[in-house]
């Protein structure tokens, strides 16, 4: 028999409304019967292609005894961290208060009837482990918790007390200091620090992308010429794509590796992720002239339509599991590999088969990863991919969840613009894209944060919905010279000025959960310093003091924070430099423009935007006057680099 969550959109939710467990979605109900009954509250909180979600929902939720435990002593809430990740970021801050570190899913959350919370944990097994770092298992600590809420444990409730009030308090950062291109020196001690030598990347395993670290360093070396810069970027992104974290067979990239490799991940794969790095890739490119980099970024795009859209919308997230088991669709046996290969005609199996890392005793669990750890693809290998491809399709695919997220969404439609500089289908495409974002998720005047795919959306938009989504019309309108963009990119910009700021600080959230808004790029950029990027960008093309203002002082606000920890804030220090360094603009008449987008598009400064005018030749232009002007693409980047 289904329980509440039967009824809710949530493809997470959905996955748990058979469980034994009493589930409530987030409501009001929840919280008045916990209060009624005197009963603690228990918060679950995770997402539909968490591997360990799954985990949990295996070894506690559907464990009857878990459950009866459970259904006896609380009230049960699901929460779906893509679905409302202004509930999430709050339990974050609790785990990060209770703990002194980092939560991540699935996140455990207990509180009081009064929904106070006083401990936190994530993945919980049902059985007490002997000395463990947890320690209970989730049985043993239910039934303690459950015990001490009804007996009105006073030491229980007066720490509830105590953690409510330190989420009161909202902190303000240290006195501001100045802005200075002197934070890239710090970046750059830290970037070294955190670098892990030989297989790339900025941390042991597990290891994480870091797409703004990333973009951080090319920025640092298009400004600088700084080979080291040039260098961890460089590597890291081409270990990332020998095969692994990186799927050479469906294209795309799962959301992290467990080794230091970059070889064996957690199969799932999310938008963002993989939009960030399409965006990343393709700008690798245009600095460097490296073809491979462009075949990964046009791989994933690819990857992001044939698989994971539906009417031009984009799913948030494929699962790690397929028929019960991690990666069971994405590795191969040592046999069907080396069948397949032998009644297709390659005599030299054996060697291909030892240069794609497919060995008998294989390289996860027994099983195969395709990789080619030189980082080169063989030649032969665009067609044997076509024979690995045949065989991953008479297995079960991934869960798809199919949420439409306009924060996420936004961050493909941005990376398309991008790519679309080089190909224009991908332009095409990205146009299309947006159209069908704007239509589903902004409707009479409201801005919303997500959806099921067809269905009315629900959750209000959220500071990262507001600021993607305005980054990627003002992309729209760099490519394609369209002021609709500009004018729609204005908009939501002035909606999340009224809504979301306060003298410099921002909110992520307004409405239940009054979040801050970090400057740290974390689980993916902050929604702050895209903000901000969105801000300086409307002050150059609209000529607008205001916007730039308002990016000043929110980068003041948050400088000192900036100039200590600048590794955890990439895409603020991009910014912060774009605001000392200056914007320059090119302008001509449109064919000019459209008709050089590749060309353009190659220049080594890395703020530049376009606007159309009458000119029949390149007017380049800094911060409220034109400089010089040209009829010679060739020439612009040398006009650029005289005027800095």
């Amino acid at each position: 028999m289904s329980n509440r969550l039967a009824t809710e959109d949530s493809p997470y939710l959905q996955q748990h409304k058979n469980n034994p467990v009493d589930w409530f979605p987030w409501c009001d109900e929840a919280f008045a019967k916990a209060e009624a009954e005197n009963k603690a509250i228990f918060i679950s909180i995770g997402y539909s292609s968490c591997h360990w979600c799954h985990v949990m929902e295996e070894k506690v939720f559907e464990n009857q005894e878990c459950a009866d435990i459970l259904n006896a002593g609380f009230v049960c809430i699901k929460v779906d961290r893509e679905e409302r990740p202004d509930i999430d970021k709050h339990y974050q801050e609790v785990h990060q208060l209770l703990n002194r570190r980092a939560g991540g899913w699935p996140t455990s959350i207990f509180c009081t009837p009064q929904n106070k919370p006083f401990f936190a944990g994530t993945y919980i097994p049902p059985e007490s482990t002997q000395g463990s770092v947890q320690g209970m298992g989730f049985k043993e600590l239910t039934t303690l918790i459950a015990a001490k809420v009804a007996e009105g444990d006073p030491k229980l409730f007066q720490n509830a007390n105590e953690v409510e009030g330190f989420l009161n308090k909202r902190s303000h950062p240290k006195e501001a200091t100045v802005l200075k291109e002197d934070f890239t020196k710090n970046f750059m001690l830290q970037a070294k620090g955190n670098y892990e030598t030989k297989h790339g990347g900025f941390s042991v395993a597990p290891k994480f992308p870091h797409s703004s670290t990333l973009n951080a360093l090319l920025v640092v070396d298009r400004l600088y010429d700084d080979i080291s810069a040039k260098s961890m970027y460089l590597h890291t992104l081409n270990s990332m794509t020998k095969g692994g974290m990186y799927d050479l067979v469906d294209g795309g990239f799962c959301r992290y590796s467990v080794d230091d490799m970059f070889l064996v991940p957690h199969f799932e794969k999310m938008l963002y992720d993989n939009a960030l790095l399409c965006d990343t890739y393709t700008k690798a490119y245009l600095a460097y002239g490296d073809e491979a980099h462009l075949q990964i970024a046009k791989e994933v795009a690819d990857f992001w339509h044939n698989f994971m859209s539906e009417d031009n919308l984009f799913y948030s997230a494929s699962d790690a599991d397929s028929e019960g088991e991690e990666g069971t669709y994405f590795v191969y046996d040592y046999e069907e590999v080396y069948t397949v290969l032998k009644e297709n005609g390659y005599e030299n199996a054996e060697s291909m088969l030892d240069e794609m890392q497919v060995t008998q005793s294989g390289n996860f669990e027994g099983k195969n990863i395709i990789r080619f750890e030189s980082g080169k693809r063989a030649d032969y290998f665009e067609d044997v991919k076509l024979l690995l491809q045949d065989l991953r399709k008479k297995r079960e695919y991934p869960f798809c969840d199919k949420k439409i997220q306009t924060s996420w969404s936004s961050m493909m439609i941005n990376s398309l613009f991008t790519l679309g500089q080089i190909d224009h289908k991908y332009t095409n495409r990205a146009v299309k894209n947006l159209d069908a974002l704007l239509k589903s998720m902004y409707i009479d005047g409201v801005l919303y944060h997500t959806t099921l795919i067809h269905k009315t959306p629900k959750v209000a938009a959220f500071l990262e919905d507001y600021a993607f989504l305005a980054q990627a019309l003002i992309s729209a309108f760099k490519q394609t010279q369209d002021e609709i963009y500009l004018i729609h990119a204005q908009r939501f910009a002035n909606k999340a000025l009224e809504e979301f700021y306060n003298k410099g600080d921002w909110s992520f959230s307004s409405g239940e959960f009054v979040t801050k808004a970090e400057i740290h790029d974390l689980t993916y950029t902050s929604s702050v310093a895209i903000i901000v990027d969105v801000l300086l960008s409307l002050g150059t093309l609209l000529e607008d003091e205001k916007y730039t203002h308002f990016a000043f002082k929110t980068m003041e606000y948050n400088s000192y924070e900036l100039g200590r920890k600048p590794i955890y804030c990439g895409h603020m220090l991009i910014q912060a430099l774009r605001y000392l360094k200056g914007d320059r603009i090119i302008k001509s008449n449109m064919q000019n423009l459209l008709s050089n987008t590749s060309k353009l598009a190659t220049l080594s400064y890395p703020f530049v935007m376009y606007k159309h005018s009458a000119d029949e030749s390149f007017m380049i232009c800094g911060d409220k006057s034109c400089f010089a002007n040209t009829q010679d693409l060739d020439k612009i980047n040398d006009l650029i680099h005289k005027s800095l």
